[in-house]
C-alpha cells in the first residue's frame, strides 16, 4: 500500500504514540467478537443475558460455563501479524501506550509491555464478593469454584454490563490519549464508550489521529488519516515503511 508521505514523516518523528485496539484485531486471530460468540449451545442467549452481575447472581453456573467456553477459544488463538507489529512499534517509540478493549490477553502474550486493559482480562479470575484477584483455589468440583479467602463465588476478571469501568485504567487511558503526538485507532467499531471517546480526546488535544479498520465508523470522518483494510496486513506494511531499518 502507498501510505500518505506526510503520515510516514509524522510517525517517524513521533515520540509519544497511543494505540487503541478493538475486536477487529482479535478477530484476525480467530477470536469471535463478543456477539459472534453466541453460537452452538449459546445461540439461544443474548450476551446481555450472560455478562451482567444480575445474570451471575441468577445463574452463576451458566455464566461461568459460558466464560469457560470463551476462555478455551482464547487459549487456542495465537497473536497475529497486527499484534507482532505493535510490539515492533513499541520498541521504536520512546513513550508508547497500548490501550485495548479486548479481554483475550493476546497483546501481552505477543509481547506488548505497556498495556492498559480497559475491559479486563478473561484469563484472570477474581472473587465476586471481594473483587480481589485469585490465582489458586481448591478444586472441589463446584461450578463456579469458591474464593479461598471468603468462600464467595469466583468470576472472570472482565467488566460486565451494569458495572463501572476500572477507575485507574480509565484515567490512564484518557491521560495517555490527551498527551500523545499520534493516536492510532485499530479494529474498533468506535461505538462502545468510554473507549470510543479516546480518539476524540486525542483530537481535541492536538494529536494526529489515524484509523485502521475494514469498515467506516463514526471516527472515520474526523480522523486525520484513514487506512482501510485488515490490521494484520496494514500495520506490518506501515511499520516497515516508517522504520525501514531491516529490523522488522
Amino acid at each position: 500500500m502507498n501510505f500518505p508521505p506526510r503520515l510516514i514523516v509524522l510517525l517517524k518523528a513521533a515520540e509519544r504514540i497511543t494505540v487503541l485496539t478493538g475486536a477487529g484485531v482479535s478477530a484476525e486471530s480467530g477470536v469471535p467478537t463478543f456477539r459472534d460468540a453466541q453460537t452452538g449451545l449459546w445461540a439461544e442467549f443474548k450476551p446481555e443475558e450472560l455478562a451482567t452481575p444480575s445474570a451471575f447472581r441468577r445463574n452463576p453456573r451458566l455464566v461461568w460455563e459460558w466464560y469457560a467456553w470463551r476462555r478455551k477459544l482464547v487459549a487456542e488463538a495465537k497473536p497475529n501479524a497486527a499484534h507482532i507489529a505493535l510490539i515492533e512499534m513499541e520498541k521504536r517509540i520512546p513513550d508508547f501506550t497500548l490501550i485495548t478493549q479486548n479481554v483475550d490477553d493476546l497483546h501481552r502474550r505477543a509481547g506488548s509491555v505497556n498495556v492498559i486493559e480497559l475491559h479486563g482480562n478473561i484469563t484472570r479470575t477474581k472473587c465476586f464478593d471481594e473483587n480481589l484477584l485469585m490465582t489458586t483455589w481448591a478444586d472441589t468440583g463446584e461450578v463456579p469454584p469458591r474464593c479461598p479467602r471468603c468462600g464467595g463465588l469466583l468470576r472472570p476478571d472482565v467488566v460486565w454490563f451494569e458495572e463501572a469501568m476500572p477507575e485507574e485504567e480509565t484515567a490512564r487511558a484518557f491521560g495517555r490519549s490527551a498527551n500523545c503526538d499520534v493516536f492510532l485507532c485499530i479494529g474498533t467499531s468506535s461505538v462502545v464508550y468510554p473507549a470510543a471517546s479516546l480518539p476524540f480526546e486525542a483530537l481535541e488535544n492536538g494529536a494526529i489521529v489515524v484509523e485502521i479498520n475494514t469498515e467506516p465508523t463514526q471516527l472515520t470522518g474526523k480522523a486525520d488519516y484513514v487506512l482501510s483494510g485488515p490490521a494484520g496486513i496494514l500495520l506490518p506494511e506501515l511499520i516497515r515503511t516508517v522504520w525501514s531499518d531491516g529490523g522488522f
